[in-house]
């Protein structure tokens, strides 16, 4: 038995549910190593949030590793455990759950899928493209997994092999929330790839009335890329969350940097990074755009 078929030494001590029940934020910010160092060198910390929501988190995470310890070579509860870390912004964590998960079950697609995922967080883009290409081998035409794919690729600079991810996606996509978020991604690779007739294509259906659920940014965005919306009525709605602001910001600033106007790109750009929510993939995006914008590519 290798030491990946036994219960996992330093994660499921009683230690770490002592840490993730009461006192970790305060820990976190202060402990000397962060998350991860950005492109644009800022140390980045895992502070998701605060009071009774960071409660909310610890506490899962506690009831999570709980039921590992009982189970610990459970698929399942493996990626649930990965999951709660993932969302205390614990991302390096998750990612050494994810990778036991693989030498356990190698042909799960779901630990690939999650990994690559998490490595988008931690901007290891090379990383991501190579675990989400695996998971969808593994598992064709999965919607979160062309989603990230495509994310990847595009945060990489890779726009013509974004293009075919997102197509794929859209395809798999069950829902009008679900079109809404590809559809938006999908449209800033079009229009990246030189593909400006395509994405026009892809904006006309788009309508007002469809139901965004939880995706209403980018229903705004694509409504905006449309004319339909204008842009003083997204960025001010955008003020509500640093979420809303690194979604919205950087929609528009893409736009502006496909449409010939790089300088109000780039302060849209600026604004977006001086936000808290930095795993916000508008987030992610503004960082790319900004060190392309600085090495001139």
């Amino acid at each position: 038995m290798n030491s990946y078929q036994r219960p996992f030494p330093g994660l499921l001590t009683v230690t770490l549910l002592v840490c993730a029940a009461a006192g970790f934020a305060a820990a976190r910010a202060q402990e000397a190593s962060p998350e991860l160092i950005s492109p644009l060198g800022r140390k980045l910390y895992a502070e998701p949030a605060t009071g009774e929501a960071l409660q909310k988190l610890q506490a899962a995470l506690q009831e999570a590793a709980a039921r590992l310890e009982r189970d610990p070579e459970n698929a399942d509860l493996l990626i649930a455990y990965g999951r709660a870390l993932a969302s205390l912004w614990r991302y390096r964590e998750a990612i050494e759950v994810y990778s036991k998960g693989i030498v356990l079950y190698p042909a799960n697609a779901l630990f690939y899928r999650h990994r690559g995922h998490r490595y988008i967080s931690t901007r290891q883009f090379d990383k991501a493209v190579a675990d989400l290409t695996k998971a969808d081998a593994l598992l064709p035409n999965d919607y979160d997994i062309l989603y990230h794919l495509g994310l990847a690729h595009y945060l990489r600079g890779e726009f013509e092999r974004a293009v075919p991810a997102y197509e794929r996606c859209l395809a798999a996509a069950k829902d009008d929330g679900s079109r809404i978020a590809v559809s938006n991604w999908y449209h800033h690779a079009l229009r990246r790839a030189g593909k400006k007739a395509e994405a026009e294509k892809l904006l006309a259906a788009i309508t007002p009335d469809m139901d965004a659920g939880e995706n209403a940014s980018y229903l705004n965005l694509l409504l905006f890329y449309k004319g339909l919306k204008p842009e003083e009525e997204l960025l001010k709605a955008a003020e509500a969350t640093p979420l809303e602001l690194a979604t919205t910001g950087y929609g528009v600033g893409a736009w502006y940097l496909y449409n010939g106007a790089p300088d109000k790109a780039r302060a849209l750009f600026e604004r977006v990074v001086t936000t808290p929510y930095w795993p916000a993939f508008g987030f992610i995006g503004a960082e790319t755009e900004l060190v392309r914008l600085k090495s001139g590519r």
